[in-house]
């Protein structure tokens, strides 16, 4: 069997680059090339472990830039795109939707167009070569907008999105299902719940606790901190991702979730919990620095994911227990931290 060459965007972001490492040591008759345009989110840092790895490439550049596009599809011979790349903080969209915008919706365009023109002769028909070639799109459980106290996303739930990142999200997500039903493009769709773990940005709420707790200031909880989250740990994110690449069914939808709803003072709490006990203060406890600010615009209240599909159909689920993972995620910070 020959090597098969596959793109993926935006790998040195946080679950891109725990991705490709594992989906490299999985799959041995893959090599990666990896395209990010190392944003601030994007650190080349992160995938430090591969400088010299043969099998994989990386390039700098944006999934906006159609020509660059086109010419990696063509000089790698590209049969498979597993497509991260997005601005995915929430506040920054607040603040400034237009990256997101030409990011998560033109950018995924150009992707698409590309896969389209490199792999299908016609409407329904791949060239030669290329009959298994697959487009797998990662998106969120934020385009399903806001659950109550009770209730699950499914895979049928109708997206309402409330953010400018949910909605560029959920545009996204509908481009990707149109170049299947329109051109026959063999694509899936994964959304999943909050990530967490090792190389995640320091902007996003785990670390953020991590820092501030660790440089004795205000530890920042939106509102009461009851707003819920079901969190998964990457690495079990990236097991399923690469089982809905390879068996997931052409023009489905998979939904993953770590079956782990906690509130956000809840988080806030435990991390303090284990900085107590691996990196105790001289004086007090790091709780003691938990501070609640004004909430968020459009704070979605509740996510929680019906992960039963994905189980029945390809028999992933979460293996990771929170708190053990949480464990693991707070050390692999407090190292990074303490280096600085």
């Amino acid at each position: 069997m020959s090597m098969k060459n596959i793109l993926i965007t935006g790998g040195a972001g946080f679950i891109g680059s725990n991705f490709i490492p594992y989906f490299l040591k999985e799959n041995p008759k893959y090599a990666v090339v990896n395209l990010d345009k190392l944003t601030y989110a994007g650190n080349k840092y992160n995938l430090v472990e591969l400088e010299n790895f043969q099998r994989y490439k990386f390039i700098k550049g944006d999934i906006c830039n159609t020509a660059l596009v086109e010419d990696i599809f063509e000089k790698n011979t590209i049969s498979g795109v597993i497509h991260f790349a997005a601005e995915s903080h929430v506040d920054n969209s607040i603040e400034k939707p237009h990256d997101f915008i030409k990011t998560n919706i033109e950018g995924t365009f150009v992707l698409l167009e590309a896969a389209n023109m490199y792999w299908m002769n016609s409407t329904n028909v791949p060239k030669s070569g290329y009959e298994n070639a697959r487009f797998h799109h990662i998106s969120t459980d934020e385009v399903f907008g806001s659950l109550g106290h009770q209730g699950l996303f499914t895979e049928k739930t109708p997206y309402a999105p409330n953010s400018p990142y949910s909605a560029s999200k959920a545009a996204s997500d509908f481009l990707v299902r149109s170049y299947h039903h329109t051109y026959g493009l063999n694509t899936v769709t994964s959304n999943c719940s909050n990530n967490y773990g090792p190389k995640q940005h320091d902007e996003k709420l785990i670390p953020t606790i991590i820092q501030k707790a660790l440089n004795s200031k205000p530890i920042p909880i939106y509102g009461d901190g009851t707003n819920i989250r079901d969190w998964l740990y990457v690495l079990d994110h990236c097991e399923a991702i690469n089982l809905v690449f390879h068996k997931g069914k052409s023009g489905e939808t998979y939904l993953i979730g770590g079956n782990n709803e906690q509130n956000n003072l809840y988080i806030a709490e435990s991390i303090c919990t284990i900085l107590d006990e691996v990196c105790p203060k001289k004086i007090g406890s790091y709780q003691e620095q938990i501070t609640f600010v004004s909430d968020r615009p459009g704070h979605d209240y509740r996510y929680a994911i019906d992960t039963n599909k994905i189980k029945k159909e390809l028999g992933w689920e979460a293996k990771e227990d929170f708190n053990s993972g949480l464990l693991k995620t707070v050390k692999w910070f407090l190292e990074k931290y303490q280096k600085v």
